[in-house]
């Protein structure tokens, strides 16, 4: 059995995303930034789709071609064919939504890195681990990356693989439209129409609209290019399109369109319509390859490029195989997929980047507390996390499964540092000990404050909330926190709500799961709940079935602390474990307390304090390893 199902090869680039949409190119003010080039949006779409897939490319040796190797990974695609060039930038390109016909685009790839893919870049060895390789037409538009695509092909055929062409037909890459004609499908060209057709039989897929196949058959007349086309290659022929679907031609091309193998479309309303073409080429892709017949294919081809035309940008728009399967198994409820709730969660909550299974999270986010500690002053204070940052990467080393609870007004430089150390990090926005909820200033009114946010923080807030509590308080804490939870979700940003109802009124075994339950109904979908250690094993199943009912992908539930000693902890830990949703600690007070009070009066040295928040955390870990452990060998 071959290691990988596919490998496509060709384009790569960083996608700058216009986020204002009914304007000009020339008026936008901000921009989101995507992964973006045909074979790297397919083999990240494919992957979404849960085939093994891996991209040959090359990148700058600089933060974008790091960004893209990096979300790569993170997508789930090998990277093993991807090359780092010394010398050259990695491409950009520069888009936006006009209106639903217009869709302005720039592509900055003068001299960039993965142009200069060479022969050399084309290893037998990997190519011999794919069932498929996939091509895209760029990439036969300059001697050397033809060069390297040809050698690519040559060696999946002799090794038996599967071969697919993308035509991806875009003028201004082939030099014959200008810079400003980016958005330009088709420009009739012999010598473009010439190296095409030197190509064709060399794949067992040919995908393109009909104006990629006009280029390809050299004629605008759709049948006469198909049968031109046909001439030249035995693969089977997929003309896209639009709305209409896509038709497929395995052997002789018929008078019409409609006389070829197709799948149901969807009537959709058209948000982006780029990148949508590496959509449908990915769910094409995922059923060829399962072996499914064509119209099946193209009925995952179909969807996926229905839902991709539906959302902002090109590969953060594909759907997982989850959600493919349930937006093909219910009706459509909008023909605005992007506003339909249900299907957006889904894509949210299946699309997430990275696993945290294993949770050991070090909460220094505390700043009331800090503020009355003896000799406390906002420099100490910030100082003072920082050690305690340098405590967490101390006891973590690069391992997976730790990281923090840190606030920005108090802790700047410590959530600064942690940037990048491959830990999970928590920032918080809620005013301490505000009841009704209110926000640190920083967030703003309107919320604003989260676009400053790095997309590697989880926004925690808390609440303190109780199923007895008054209309008007609950109308207010409830308005809050669902204007949060579509704040986060508008700056792709998860979030963790911590609900804390001891402080409040009386619990039972009910009133975590009521509570739950109430937000669920708000429309709050959290990524993460944070809740108090429950004293009984039925509150806690309680607790994990109001959850997974509501939300089976959720990310999980942290436990928190209440700055209870260690020997509490491991009783509540023990409960706590024997629940898979439950996914490790949240705890502070308890790790710092000590060292933090003697600190601020001066009686520990920083290398002291270090020392004894590290050893503190080391042992809750292993506490909490131990129970986990122990539930497990119990539950076994």
């Amino acid at each position: 059995m071959k290691d990988l199902d596919l490998i496509t090869i060709g384009r790569s680039s960083v996608d700058l995303y216009g986020k204002q949409i009914g304007g000009r190119l020339e008026d936008m003010g901000s921009f989101s930034k995507y992964i973006g080039g045909s074979p790297t949006n397919i083999a990240a779409g494919t992957a979404r789709l849960g085939l093994k897939s891996a991209l040959i490319t090359r990148v700058g040796d600089e933060h974008m071609g790091r960004f893209i190797r990096e979300q790569l990974v993170k997508e789930g695609v090998d990277v093993k064919g991807v090359k780092t060039d010394p010398e050259r930038l990695t491409a950009l390109v520069l888009l936006g939504i006009r209106d639903q016909d217009q869709f302005p685009l720039i592509f900055y790839r003068e001299n960039c890195a993965d142009m200069a893919l060479c022969s050399d870049d084309i290893v037998p060895e990997f190519i011999a681990s794919a069932r498929c390789i996939c091509a895209t037409g760029t990439h036969l538009s300059h001697p050397q990356v033809e060069a390297a695509t040809l050698k690519a092909l040559a060696l999946a055929r002799k090794n038996g693989a599967k071969t697919a062409l993308d035509i991806d037909y875009r003028p201004v890459l082939w030099g014959i439209a200008g810079h400003g004609d980016g958005e330009s499908r088709f420009v009739e060209n012999q010598s473009v129409t010439q190296k095409l057709q030197s190509t064709l039989h060399l794949f067992d897929l040919i995908v393109g609209t009909e104006e990629e196949f006009h280029i390809a058959g050299g004629t605008k007349d759709t049948i006469a290019a198909l049968r031109a086309v046909r001439t030249i290659s035995k693969a089977t022929l997929v003309c896209k399109r639009g709305p209409m679907g896509a038709s497929a031609f395995t052997g002789d091309i018929p008078d019409t369109m409609d006389q070829g193998q197709s799948g149901p479309g969807f009537p959709i309303d058209v948000f982006n319509v780029l990148g949508a073409g590496d959509g449908f080429m990915s769910g094409l892709l995922k059923g060829w390859l399962d072996g499914k017949d064509w119209p099946e294919a193209l009925t995952y081809a179909n969807a996926c490029g229905a839902l991709a035309v539906s959302r902002h940008g090109c590969t953060p728009a594909y759907p997982s195989w989850d959600e493919l399967n349930f937006f093909l198994n219910r009706e459509i409820k909008t023909p605005s997929l992007r506003k339909d709730t249900e299907l957006e969660q889904i894509h949210w909550s299946t699309n997430r980047m990275g696993d945290w299974p294993d949770m050991r999270i070090f909460a220094f986010d505390h700043r009331l507390q800090f503020e009355e500690m003896q000799g406390a002053t906002k420099d100490k204070i910030g100082t003072f996390k920082s050690l305690c940052l340098s405590a967490v990467m101390q006891v973590a080393q690069g391992r997976p499964g730790h990281g923090l609870l840190c606030d920005s007004r108090l802790g700047r430089d410590a959530l600064y540092r942690a940037a990048g150390q491959g830990l999970w990090i928590g920032h918080p926005v809620e005013w301490p000990g505000s009841r009704p909820l209110t926000l640190e200033p920083e967030i703003g009114m309107d919320f604003g404050g989260l676009n400053e946010w790095p997309l590697q923080h989880v926004v925690k807030c808390l609440v303190f909330c109780h199923p007895d509590d008054d209309a008007e308080t609950w109308a207010k804490q409830e308005a809050t926190v669902l204007q949060l939870f579509q704040a986060c979700r508008r700056n792709r940003l998860e979030f963790l709500l911590e609900v804390i109802p001891s402080k409040v009124g009386p619990i039972d075994d009910h009133t975590t799961p009521h509570l739950i339950q109430r937000f669920y109904d708000l429309g709050v979908y959290p990524d993460w709940w944070k809740l108090e250690p429950f004293k009984t094993d039925q509150a806690w199943q309680n607790t994990v079935d109001a959850i997974t009912r509501n939300d089976p992908n959720t990310r999980g539930i942290v436990v928190l602390g209440l700055d209870a000693p260690a020997g509490e902890l491991f009783e509540s830990f023990a409960l706590a474990a024997r629940h898979d949703l439950v996914k490790g600690f949240a705890v502070g007070r308890t790790i710092f307390g000590d060292a933090a009070r003697d600190w601020m009066e001066g009686k520990i040295t920083d290398r002291d304090a270090v020392y004894q928040i590290a050893k503190n955390y080391q042992d809750l870990c292993a506490v909490w390893d131990r129970a986990r452990s122990s539930a497990k060998g119990k539950l076994g």
